[in-house]
């Protein structure tokens, strides 16, 4: 028998895993707690028709092979950016698997922001500040 991880504990140890990466933030948008870099979602905790899950973007091509997985669906509106939804109560959780589902997600959507913002830079002319 499976045993039922609650949501709050399950989004303990997601907050874990995602406020160990650089630049991120935790909001609470569309009624669901998400975790961004920079103003990108990277990752969700969802429910959706009464099944909690973890959302994470995997890319359009990595997509199908997730989707082959009963523990997995297509995200909801944006799944057709690449987005998976793991069911959290399918089967026993495997962290070290979440933790790289998450980071991998964490690495597309950051990959994603322009390269003087990733160093820290902003867009507009050097300034004394940047000299220094």
């Amino acid at each position: 028998m499976l045993k039922m991880i609650s949501e709050q504990a399950i989004l303990k140890r997601l907050r874990k895993i995602c406020g160990g990466l650089p630049d991120t933030t935790e909001t609470f948008t569309f009624g669901h707690p998400n975790f961004r870099v920079g103003n990108k979602i990277f990752a969700v905790l969802e429910e959706y028709k009464g099944e909690l899950g973890i959302c994470v973007k995997v890319g359009t091509l990595l997509q199908g092979i997730f989707l082959d997985d009963p523990r997995f669906f297509r995200t909801p509106y944006i799944g057709k950016h690449g987005w998976v939804t793991l069911r959290v109560h399918a089967a026993p959780l495997n962290w070290t698997e979440i933790r790289g589902l998450v980071k991998g997600s964490y690495q597309m959507v950051a990959a994603k922001k322009p390269l003087k913002k990733r160093l820290g830079r902003s867009k507009s002319k050097s300034s004394q500040a940047d000299i220094d």
